[in-house]
């Protein structure tokens, strides 16, 4: 790969991912600034969810048929930056929801175009991927951290800065290598969810490992939706505790700590394929497991005082709480999955998790939040211990399923025997 085409799709990636990372994590802040209940919350990152179901199908039977990837891309940043527009200005519930609705409907097909225009642009993608997608998470930590530095964690910015990217790669999409479609003529539904992919489900440790990344994905969306004003509520506690009466500051960059776990996700990718050689797939899905446990057990007890540390090492567990079990479960299917039905597997396991599993969770994780809550005065408290318990509790049950369930398996990645 060239160096222009490299820094292009660098370039791209990098864009797609401040699109998103400039709202998706603090999104659950600002509705509860604006006077959102928590039920409201988790069905407005359902939404979400929604679109992640219905995005195959738009990509599937329409953009890989018809239209040249980069222009579709272009396209649906423009509208997307419309709605976001439309977004910023919205404090109502209901409209809210629907104009959220619709503008998920317009991005969640853009994580899979990026991907297919970069990938179709090179000779060997396992080797020359990577290196472009970790733009996305350096990206994400570099919008995370704008956000949180500025202060707009519960403002409105945060659309007007997705807004803004949205159409810079707009833009810049128009300048990307031509991708037309490959594909001619229609595509059933079927084929777009992966039915050929439900011969792997003949394997009781793949059900077993199936079922369990739908249900995992339940404390994924806890964590997705409601650690960021769960931080931020442990430090208003105690600065008020030691100012009493005092007014709040403008920001306790609650945003730049949590971007520490995208940072360790970095470490625990690299860490991977040892993790796989060394401990085979079951003992490094068990591993993912405990370590989300453990993360929302940090959440539920620690605070910003005595107890700063359990936060810190809350947030710095997403590395092998994502890596090592979600990473290492694409890695499981592509590996079950034979040769013809490889790419239908892991769109049935994304359409499971991101899609099903992350539904479920939105909706739970919102009511369980507003359950916990309760009016003080003229603000809400939310008893964040009792929250944090709840998707524990999953994780724990989870992770039992594993123990008794799931079978062993030898790793089959081999070390290189090339000099």
């Amino acid at each position: 790969m060239n160096a222009s085409l490299r820094f292009r799709l660098s370039a791209m990636t990098f864009l797609q991912f401040v699109v998103w990372g400039a709202w998706y994590g603090q999104l659950s802040k600002y509705l509860l600034a604006i006077g959102f209940t928590g039920s409201q919350v988790g069905n407005v990152y359902a939404a979400f969810s929604v679109a992640m179901i219905a995005s195959p199908f738009f990509v599937g039977m329409v953009a890989d048929r018809f239209f040249r990837a980069e222009r579709v891309l272009g396209v649906l940043n423009l509208l997307g930056a419309l709605i976001l527009y439309a977004l910023a200005q919205i404090k109502t519930y209901d409209a809210f929801l629907w104009v959220m609705l619709l503008y998920c409907l317009t991005f969640t097909p853009t994580l899979a175009l990026t991907n297919s225009i970069s990938m179709r642009q090179m000779s060997d993608p396992a080797r020359e991927f990577p290196p472009i997608r970790v733009m996305g998470t350096l990206a994400w930590i570099a919008v995370t951290n704008l956000i949180g530095f500025m202060g707009w964690g519960d403002k409105a910015s945060i659309f007007y800065a997705s807004m803004a990217t949205s159409i810079a790669l707009a833009a810049f999409s128009f300048a990307l290598p031509k991708t037309p479609p490959l594909a001619s003529g229609l595509v059933s539904a079927g084929q777009i969810i992966g039915t050929d992919a439900f011969s792997l489900f003949k394997d009781k440790s793949y059900r077993i490992f199936f079922i369990a990344s739908v249900l995992v994905c339940i404390p994924l969306s806890f964590y997705y939706a409601f650690a960021n004003p769960s931080i931020t509520d442990a430090y208003k506690a105690s600065f008020l505790a030691a100012n009493p009466g005092a007014a709040l500051p403008d920001t306790f960059y609650v945003e730049n700590k949590m971007s520490l776990g995208q940072a360790s996700e970095v470490i625990f990718m690299l860490l991977l394929p040892w993790a796989y050689r060394k401990m085979g797939i079951k003992n490094i899905l068990l591993l993912g497991l405990a370590a989300w446990v453990a993360r929302f057990l940090l959440f539920g007890f620690g605070n910003a005082d005595g107890q700063e540390w359990m936060l810190y090492s809350a947030i710095l567990l997403h590395g092998v709480c994502y890596d090592f079990f979600f990473v290492s479960g694409m890695i499981y299917t592509d590996q079950k999955a034979g040769e013809s039905f490889k790419s239908s597997a892991q769109g049935l396991i994304s359409l499971a998790t991101y899609g099903l599993g992350m539904l479920i969770g939105s909706l739970i994780s919102g009511r369980v939040q507003q359950y916990y809550s309760s009016p003080s005065g003229d603000s809400v408290v939310t008893h964040w211990n009792s929250v944090w318990l709840i998707p524990a509790a999953i994780a724990f049950a989870v992770s039992l399923l594993f123990v008794f369930f799931f079978q062993q398996e030898k790793p089959v990645i081999q070390e290189s025997n090339s000099q």
